[in-house]
């Protein structure tokens, strides 16, 4: 793939929402900014992974197929600030 990224996740094999669900929590684990290549066999991944980024704060950047496996790119988005609490 022909952008730049930071880390990569393995998800080959795994089925939905396991992807989804790696994703999340290697996310959770890098610096705000930081792009995130997973590398999936599952086509759901296509669909799965692009709904998760929107809702989440994060940007897909898009994919790339290498034979059976799908590379998605994915910029971790910013941190969200604490809610304040009720007074």
């Amino acid at each position: 793939m022909s952008q730049a990224h930071d880390q990569d996740l393995d998800c080959e094999g795994l089925l939905c929402p396991l992807p989804v669900l790696r994703a999340r929590k290697r996310l959770l684990a890098i610096a705000p900014g930081a792009v995130l290549r997973v590398r999936t066999t599952d086509r759901m991944a296509m669909i799965d992974l692009p709904h998760f980024c929107a809702g989440a704060g994060h940007d897909y950047l898009g994919f790339e197929s290498a034979g059976a496996v799908t590379l998605h790119l994915i910029r971790r988005g910013p941190d969200k600030p604490a809610a304040d609490p009720p007074g």
